[in-house]
């Protein structure tokens, strides 16, 4: 009897962890088809339906859960609306919606993770398609750059940087925002994957001070040095083994006293754990990447190609999320 109390326990408490997922698959749904701004104002379902093309009986079935979970209300017998909108994702057109981190979760992460038992039985790993997921990637880093710019700034300033190198430029929103403040800068934007590197060709066009380039960052030789280095959210895709050459090369690109600004996810660190453990057993799962580094793993490559580890704080606490900045000594 003790052992059946037990089991029911169990299974009311895996039920109770999943209910946050909801709250995430609903947001997901809603922001992937716009139906939280088609519900800004009272509509019935059926003028959704018909209005947005979609299957009735499951758009229906997606309004229930947003009112058990207070996403969407009932504003009489027939129509509904969306509630709390400022604290749901905005819409697909604005390139800083939270719907985009939403987007990476439901369609890299969570069937990433999902595959682990498959993944484990057959001893292999999958392989990362960037030409599928390359824009989604590129998206997310867009919102990370809110919270990174000021320290991007601050470094700028501090170090009086006239010349900056964007590896894995993405869709150039780093090096378009400095170069909105700082149109005296000369900056140069490498991006690997040829749609995503078109894409930030196109928007930085009116910025005479930018040149963005699609190439392989192991292959890309500089014409000349460079002030201040970006590495954004890019070491999961550099080989362990070969970050020390990839500190090496930054070095050799960066003026002296030039300084080498880092943001990534970190491994085991003090803020985040939880998020950033789960983020790079994503990134394990895959053979064509790697995983995050830690602190104490930077703060070695540093000191053995001769830089100085100047600052290392946290952007986004919940993620795991740091901005390290490596003066080159």
């Amino acid at each position: 009897m003790i052992g059946e109390i037990v089991k029911v326990w169990r299974a009311r408490s895996w039920m109770k962890k999943n209910v946050p997922f909801l709250y995430s698959w609903h947001a997901y749904v809603g922001y992937e088809l716009d139906l939280f701004d088609s519900f800004s104002r009272p509509a019935t379902i059926q003028e959704i339906a018909i209005q947005k093309n979609l299957e009735m009986d499951l758009l229906e079935q997606w309004v229930e859960v947003g009112i058990s979970l207070k996403h969407l209300k009932r504003k009489d017998d027939s129509k509904v609306s969306t509630r709390g909108k400022w604290k749901l994702p905005s819409s697909k057109s604005d390139p800083h919606s939270s719907g985009i981190l939403l987007k990476e979760m439901m369609e890299l992460h969570i069937p990433a993770l999902l595959s682990y038992p498959e993944l484990l039985r057959n001893q292999r790993k999958q392989h990362f398609n960037s030409d599928l997921h390359g824009s989604t990637v590129a998206k997310t880093s867009i919102l990370l750059e809110r919270f990174a710019f000021p320290k991007v700034q601050k470094a700028i300033k501090k170090h009086h940087v006239s010349t900056i190198l964007d590896l894995g430029c993405g869709e150039g929103g780093y090096i378009r925002r400095i170069g909105e403040r700082h149109p005296d800068k000369k900056m140069v934007g490498i991006e690997i994957h040829e749609g995503v590197a078109k894409t930030a060709t196109e928007a930085l066009e009116s910025y005479p001070n930018i040149d963005v380039v699609c190439a392989d960052l192991h292959s890309y030789e500089p014409e000349s040095g460079f002030d201040m280095i970006m590495a954004n959210n890019l070491f999961h895709y550099i080989d362990p083994s070969e970050r020390k050459d990839f500190f090496h090369k930054a070095s050799e690109w960066l003026e002296e006293g030039g300084v080498f600004f880092v943001l990534s996810p970190m491994q085991k660190s003090k803020h985040g754990q939880q998020f950033s453990s789960a983020f790079n057993s994503f990134f394990m799962s895959f053979q064509n990447l790697y995983p995050i580094p830690s602190h104490g793993e930077m703060e070695t490559l540093a000191e053995k190609t001769g830089f100085i580890c100047e600052t290392v704080e946290p952007i986004v606490k919940e993620g795991g999320w740091y901005a390290m900045t490596f003066k080159k000594s």
